[in-house]
């Protein structure tokens, strides 16, 4: 734009009306509830009325400009780039599983709110203004042009899908959670139709469009997010400002963990789940036979079934066991293994929610100790290495645009960020008084609706027909979207924070979407195979990519490999070892060179994912594999450190880069140089 100050300020007053527009039809939607809209037409209308909105924008903002589609025309303004790159970084993982881990884990879950927020600190004094000053669209095409050449670049686009690619199953899994829940439909059918929300956009208009709709979306999401709990608080506190006032409702609920955990009845609870566990050892102990026994045993009782005249639900989950039961000794191993552990932890108390690195022995909390600086270790490394976050960098106007959108970034996530402990706060305020302890014949409609989608479980095992607080399983990924029911707000607010969820998912999804594509388009086709290709052609070729990868990336989601948030921090450990001491070394020491880079990003990212599929149940591993008890999802702890060494020494051993990339790295670092340094980087 030849004005860059009228530009921003017609961006304000547009975005001033959207925000405006949105908050009446929120109003209006609820003073439709009062006189008798249902929720499931509520429902309905938050979800595709949003859709439509970010469709619009695609719409308009489609392109078939090159620098337009894989940069937004570097003209965004820095407070605008900040909007967006909140509501790129704010995915699913944020805004649906913060919370929920915060509720479930208390202190412990603190390791993501500062490795998260830490991170963007690392990204504003280490990667982003450099990145900006070296130009060009991607990271792959930085770590081409500073380790000279193709081999460099095709090991970061591999490792650049391969954390996207994580990344993307976990918000596709999260647009499932949504819309299979607020339209009634089937998880799997969830994941397609929200699956058309995030392509619309990407798909037309490249950067350009996701950019202006992510901006949108962070409105939707921020205001989705600060409307129940601040309604909470008042609630609770008579005071709405839950950032302030939730450390007394923490008091309560510490009193109420004194009483809840000593009850004779959760004692009991506890120690069936414990014998439980006990059963399903001497049971592996026993196969193969007790396998057979297990077998015979079910179709005895589900005779015995059908000539009592039980009822039909006895009979269907009777015959559901028999047909679940495992076919082979190994499936029957592997299975009973995972209840047994389920189980015991079961049978565990829960954490004390202010409690820090709780263990029943000081070996238990050295553990959990070291866990949480490990996994708040990856999480900042991780912030600072993600390609879909550093490419929004390359979209504004100039470096010092560059660094002052790390400053709005922060900002803006920083509002989430400190309003989710008092989420998890009030949410747990509420299931600990007014849901733990009821009636199993008068639980609320919520249970029965998350239950469907398979976050929500109740088994009552000591047969008292009361609900004990371990006989509740709430899935990590419910707290947020259910909170609103738990409380008994108007289901308004559950539609709100449904479309929230929503923005959050497919916010990060577009950015995401458009990483592998444009990795795929531009740093594999054009960069590689075809240099010669038309604009046209690397549009057509990045548009088929991304139809081919969101579809992948559903199916694999349709799995349901883990909750959100495990994907996500998976996603950071790859990106940590990956990137993060290829890009700091490269701009910071000259004397790194291409053998030093290959080998030290190959290397982190072998040991980084080896550790996973040797400690992570999806892959068959355990964490009887675990180095130093860390869990799977800090992976990258290992990875990034070796990752650093091996660059070094190979370095080191190797010969020095040319003069040409020493200057490179002289023209990213320096703000000015002299006349004969001042040049463009090579692409």
């Amino acid at each position: 734009m030849s004005n860059p100050s009228a530009f921003a300020r017609r961006l304000r007053r547009y975005y001033a009306w959207y925000t405006g527009t949105f908050l009446l039809f929120v109003v209006g939607l609820a003073i439709g509830e009062y006189y008798g809209l249902s929720s499931h037409l509520i429902g309905h209308i938050f979800l595709f009325v949003t859709i439509a909105i970010y469709a619009g924008i695609g719409v308009m903002s489609r392109t078939s400009d090159v620098s337009e589609y894989y940069v937004a025309g570097r003209r965004v303004p820095a407070m605008f780039n900040g909007m967006a790159t909140a509501a790129d970084w704010m995915s699913a993982a944020s805004f649906i599983g913060l919370a929920g881990t915060l509720y479930f884990s208390g202190f412990e879950g603190l390791a993501f709110v500062t490795g998260w927020t830490g991170g963007f600190v690392l990204v504003a004094l280490l990667l982003a203004p450099y990145l900006r000053k070296f130009g060009q669209y991607t990271i792959p095409d930085f770590l081409g042009a500073r380790y000279e050449g193709n081999v460099a670049r095709l090991v970061g686009l591999g490792a650049t899908i391969l954390a996207s690619f994580v990344y993307l199953v976990a918000q596709i899994y999260g647009v499932g959670l949504v819309t299979s829940r607020f339209v009634s439909i089937e998880f799997e059918i969830g994941l397609f139709v929200g699956l058309a929300g995030i392509l619309v956009c990407s798909f037309l208009g490249g950067m350009r469009a996701v950019t202006w709709t992510q901006v949108a979306q962070y409105v939707i999401l921020i205001i989705a997010y600060l409307v129940p709990v601040v309604i909470l608080s008042y609630k609770l506190t008579g005071i709405p400002i839950p950032q302030a006032v939730y450390g007394t409702v923490l008091q309560q609920i510490s009193e109420r963990e004194q009483d809840l955990f000593e009850a004779p009845s959760e004692i009991e609870v506890r120690s069936l789940y414990r014998l439980r566990a006990e059963g399903y050892a001497a049971k592996i102990d026993a196969l193969p036979g007790s396998l057979e026994v297990e077998r015979r045993a079910l179709i005895e009782r589900l005779n015995a079934l059908r000539l009592g005249n039980a009822s039909a639900r006895d009979i269907a989950l009777t015959e559901r066991t028999l047909r679940d039961l495992p076919r082979t000794a190994d499936e029957a191993r592997v299975q009973w293994e995972k209840a047994r552990i389920d189980a015991l932890e079961r049978a565990r108390p829960p954490p004390r929610h202010a409690q820090a690195h709780p263990g029943a022995t000081p070996e238990e909390s050295a553990v959990a100790r070291n866990n949480f600086l490990a996994l708040m270790f990856v999480l900042m490394v991780g912030t600072a290495a993600l390609p879909h976050i550093l490419m929004r960098y390359y979209t504004t106007p100039g470096v010092t645009d560059a660094r002052k959108s790390v400053l709005w970034s922060l900002f803006f996530i920083f509002l989430l960020y400190v309003t989710a402990p008092a989420y998890a706060v009030f949410a747990k305020w509420e299931v600990y008084h007014n849901v733990v302890g009821s009636s199993l014949s008068i639980l609320p409609e919520w249970v029965a609706s998350w239950g469907k989608v398979g976050l929500v479980r109740i088994e009552d095992l000591n047969a008292d027909g009361i609900l004990q607080l371990a006989e509740l399983r709430l899935n990590t990924d419910v707290i947020v979207l259910a909170t609103p029911e738990i409380a008994g707000l108007p289901y308004v607010v559950s539609g709100l924070v449904a479309a929230g969820g929503l923005a959050a998912a497919l916010s990060t999804a577009d950015g995401l979407l458009l990483t592998i594509s444009n990795a795929l388009s531009h740093d594999l086709y054009y960069k590689v195979i075809n240099p010669a290709a038309t604009t046209h052609r690397r549009l057509v070729i990045s548009k088929s990519q991304l139809l081919v990868v969101a579809v992948v990336a559903a199916w694999v989601a349709s799995l349901r490999p883990d909750n959100i948030l495990f994907m996500v921090g998976l996603a950071f450990s790859i990106g940590a070892s990956a990137f993060f001491p290829a890009l700091v070394l490269g701009i910071f020491w000259k004397r790194a060179n291409r053998p030093g880079a290959v080998a030290g990003m190959l290397l982190g990212l072998a040991v980084t994912l080896y550790y996973v599929v040797r400690t992570h149940s999806f892959f068959g591993g355990s964490m009887s594999n675990a180095w130093f008890d860390i869990n799977p999802i800090s992976a990258g702890v290992f990875g990034v450190p070796l990752g650093f060494l091996t660059i070094v020494l190979v370095s080191l051993a190797t010969r020095p880069p040319p003069q040409e990339i020493q200057d490179l790295v002289d023209y990213v670092r320096y703000p000015q140089l002299p006349p004969d340094h001042d040049r463009s980087p090579r692409s």
